[in-house]
């Protein structure tokens, strides 16, 4: 993206740590001006501390966001929305989004967990701000279904992106060079946007 773009990428990790090796810190190197929500020490399960985590995190950059969300981190902006409506978040990326209303698999938190984290229920609610929802076949943590009836709710374009599991290192990614041309897209929205306001002055 033309460096006269006044816009930050923002990434989103879901309940992880750091991981090295995942697609998101990847791809954040190849955006200079990106900055990732840091994982948190303490309250991992807290949605409250995450989504305040995430509000830090915004409330320290004066331009305009494209967040770039993973996993629960789709939940997590999808909980910090419905208390949001300034517009400083001008696009999103939600890329299988883990679905938290439906049982995970072992050595994920459980329902009663996630009850207890003040994760549930999910919101429902439009999203503010254009979003494109990229749902796997074959995701352990989110039916392609699912994923459609998250999409529909939240105002969402869905880009079907085969069968990628969880599209994390388990799954092979590691490198995503198509999580780059879906970053662009929602880029090139704010490109489009502000291009067309000046046009107008």
């Amino acid at each position: 993206m033309p460096d006269e773009l006044p816009v930050k990428v923002v990434f989103l990790p879901g309940l992880r740590g750091h991981v090295e090796d995942h697609w998101q810190t990847r791809l954040a190197r190849l955006y200079p001006n990106s900055v990732t929500v840091p994982p948190l020490s303490e309250n991992g399960l807290s949605r409250l501390a995450r989504v305040e985590n995430l509000a830090r995190t915004l409330q320290s950059i004066s331009i305009p966001v494209v967040i770039v969300a993973h996993s629960a981190g789709c939940m997590i902006l999808a909980h910090w929305a419905s208390g949001h409506v300034e517009g400083q978040v001008v696009a999103a990326l939600l890329a299988t989004p883990a679905d938290l209303e439906t049982p995970l698999p072992p050595g994920y938190p459980t329902i009663s967990d996630l009850a207890d984290g003040k994760w549930l229920p999910v919101p429902k609610s439009r999203l503010p701000f254009p979003t494109l929802l990229a749902a796997s076949r074959n995701d352990p943590l989110c039916s392609y279904s699912n994923a459609c009836e998250l999409a529909k709710s939240w105002g969402s374009r869905v880009e079907d992106l085969g069968e990628v599991g969880h599209l994390n290192p388990v799954a092979g990614f590691g490198d995503w060079p198509a999580g780059k041309v879906l970053i662009d897209r929602m880029l090139s929205l704010e490109k489009d946007r502000t291009g067309i306001e000046r046009s107008a002055d």
